[in-house]
């Protein structure tokens, strides 16, 4: 694995650099500054990406861009059906000239892994992966191995084929701090993302605004990010209320709460806060909490959605008062 250059940025981190980061990727991902505000929230909360949307929408586009302009070292690994948790994780193997095992990093042993189509491969290799985002590192033959610091998934998943495929299970999907879809483009966005095409624009990587260092240093700077006990309240009604809503079955867990609270702290560190308001976490509700909620089987053919019930929440539960925006 190639080796990350030494980092040549100061110790105190650069606040301005989380919205240069968003304009340098909003720059490529047309029409996705929304999309990619929660995805950067999201690392900068030290969590992992779900995007699951169908395929065309830039998912793989907004993951390369994110490696580019972290300064991170990038993997991409294609899921399949016949890929096996060493072909993720590495293996250890006998060379015979000397003697000795050797082992042999996989594709997880990298800055940022881009796990295309995550759904499509057996949950023995699912779980190999979901066991290194949770853990940071990986064990083979006994042995411990640490993974970079940072490391970041961001997985992508199709949610309309269900040939050949393997959906997570719920615990396995709250794993993933975030679940974004990038959906479709507005007419003149789409206009736009061709011209880049047809001008080649669009292949041009872009430049690193930060690196590791620096990235673990903006983190440290989000988890600093005030939040007062009438914020933290206000997230917490907002996880709670959907565990009492009529549609849902299971409701979201408490590492939703977490969840909930750290990302809209990396959103107000992106908007150049040092404090949650209600905007922050109304603005990531919807990517922490919909994939964590399992709605009554009964209502599956009624067209009832886990986005809806989030959304009713957001409407339902009061804003904190004398708290605005």
């Amino acid at each position: 694995m190639t080796e990350p250059a030494q980092s040549t940025h100061p110790t105190q981190p650069n606040p301005e650099v989380p919205q240069e980061i968003l304009r340098a990727v909003t720059s490529r991902v047309i029409d996705g500054e929304e999309s990619a505000k929660v995805v950067l929230a999201t690392i900068l909360a030290g969590g992992h990406v779900l995007l699951e949307d169908v395929p065309g929408l830039g998912k793989t586009l907004m993951a390369r861009s994110f490696a580019e302009v972290l300064g991170l070292t990038f993997r991409r690994i294609q899921f399949t059906p016949d890929l096996l948790p060493s072909d993720l994780t590495g293996a250890t193997m006998y060379d015979q000239r000397t003697g000795e095992f050797t082992f042999h990093e996989g594709p997880v042993f990298t800055g940022l892994l881009l796990a295309d189509e995550i759904n499509r491969t057996p949950p023995k290799t699912q779980a190999a992966l979901l066991e290194a985002m949770q853990e940071r590192q990986v064990t083979t033959l006994g042995s411990v191995r640490a993974l970079p610091d940072p490391f970041i998934v961001i997985a992508t998943a199709n949610p309309i084929e269900n040939d050949g495929t393997f959906p997570l299970p719920e615990a396995q999907l709250d794993r993933f701090m975030t679940r974004i879809g990038l959906g479709y483009p507005s007419e003149t966005s789409e206009a736009r993302i061709v011209d880049q095409h047809l001008a080649g624009t669009s292949a041009a990587p872009l430049p690193a605004l930060t690196d590791a260092a620096e990235l673990r240093a903006l983190r440290e700077l989000a988890r600093n990010v005030t939040v007062t006990p009438e914020i933290r309240d206000y997230a917490l009604r907002l996880v709670r209320a959907t565990r009492e809503h009529k549609l849902v079955q299971l409701g979201a867990s408490p590492r939703a709460s977490i969840a909930l609270v750290t990302v809209a702290q990396g959103l107000a560190l992106i908007h150049g806060r040092d404090h949650v308001t209600p905007d922050d976490v109304r603005g990531c509700a919807v990517s922490v909490l919909v994939h964590r909620l399992v709605l009554r089987p009964e209502l599956w053919s009624t067209g009832a959605s886990a986005r809806r019930v989030v959304d009713e929440v957001i409407a339902g539960v009061p804003t904190p008062e004398g708290l605005t925006g």
